[in-house]
């Protein structure tokens, strides 16, 4: 990639998107092409060709997706499948029609089948079934992942495929209905101290283990991966190592100040009990991540709760 090379950088207001956004202007990248979903939906396949047709992006990163949390995912599953596969299928092969240089996907772990040896190594996919919770949005990113394979195999096209793992950063969901785990922490905490309430009430028994990768650091692996990897295996992006819910709790509660107490209500389901990634691909490489889980919530809470609440 050259510093005036045209890079469209689809989904650029999500999390994920502006992170990537903020990544390649600071390495001094001056043609970043984008458009908002009112500009360009890109569920539209006509209107999808045409943009590619007249913006001829040289590089894509597709960041465009529906997400959310596990009621959403649940709730909305046609949605979830159709709108994802709609945006991807679109997105992939006007790349290849207009001869894009190379192409990122981001997948998601949760493509990976639900009891699936710990930690997740990328041949695990397909090995088994996926978590019914969110088994559309899975089947779509497998769909991606496996296009962008596929389109390598058959025309060459310098395609490649990465699956984070759970996520968090500016510019995050933190709506309590559809977002995830810890962005949802964030917001009880602090509305609990703002509102001086004794206690708060969270779900489960906080025994699950999850992973937590500062987008931040997910955006300077892909700006890595995009210089420097050209393979078709697919590439974990995580940090390595988890937490419990019960722990997470407890350090939200911490950097948010809130005092009261935390009461599990052990009726509620648990969820998966571990989602751990195996980054041994992505480090043998030559990239790890660098943004403790402490240091990232901390800016992140000071940036978006202490500066307007979202």
């Amino acid at each position: 990639m050259e510093k005036n090379s045209k890079i469209y950088i689809a989904g650029h207001r999500g999390m994920v998107g502006s992170a990537l956004m903020r990544k390649w202007q600071a390495e001094g990248f001056t043609n970043i092409i984008t458009r908002t979903s009112a500009e360009l939906d890109l569920r539209n396949q006509a209107a999808v060709t045409d943009f590619f047709s007249a913006a001829k992006p040289e590089y894509v990163i597709l960041a465009a997706a529906k997400v959310g949390g596990i009621v959403a995912n649940n709730t909305y599953r046609a949605e979830f499948l159709y709108e994802n596969l709609m945006i991807q299928n679109n997105v992939i092969h006007q790349s290849y029609v207009n001869g894009v240089k190379k192409l990122l996907f981001l997948g998601s772990s949760c493509i990976y089948p639900k009891l699936a040896p710990q930690p997740l190594k990328e041949e695990y996919l397909l090995t088994g079934s996926l978590e019914h919770t969110n088994e559309p949005y899975a089947i779509a990113k497998i769909a991606g992942l496996k296009m962008c394979e596929a389109y390598h195999d058959q025309y060459g096209c310098n395609f490649i495929s990465v699956m984070p793992t759970n996520l968090y950063g500016p510019n995050d969901n933190y709506d309590l209905k559809n977002s995830h785990v810890l962005p949802a922490l964030l917001r009880k905490f602090h509305e609990a101290k703002e509102s001086g309430a004794p206690s708060v009430n969270l779900w489960g028994t906080g025994s699950p283990l999850r992973e937590f990768l500062h987008s931040d650091d997910l955006a300077a692996a892909c700006y890595f991966l995009m210089r420097d990897y050209n393979e078709t295996k697919p590439v974990n992006i995580g940090v390595g190592h988890d937490i419990s819910i019960r722990d997470l709790a407890g350090l939200i509660q911490r950097i948010t100040g809130f005092t009261g107490t935390i009461e599990w209500d052990s009726s509620k389901p648990d969820g998966t009990p571990r989602k751990l990634m195996d980054v041994s691909r992505i480090n043998a490489a030559g990239w790890k991540a660098s943004i403790t889980l402490e240091e990232g919530i901390t800016r992140v809470y000071q940036e978006t709760f202490l500066t307007g609440k979202p």
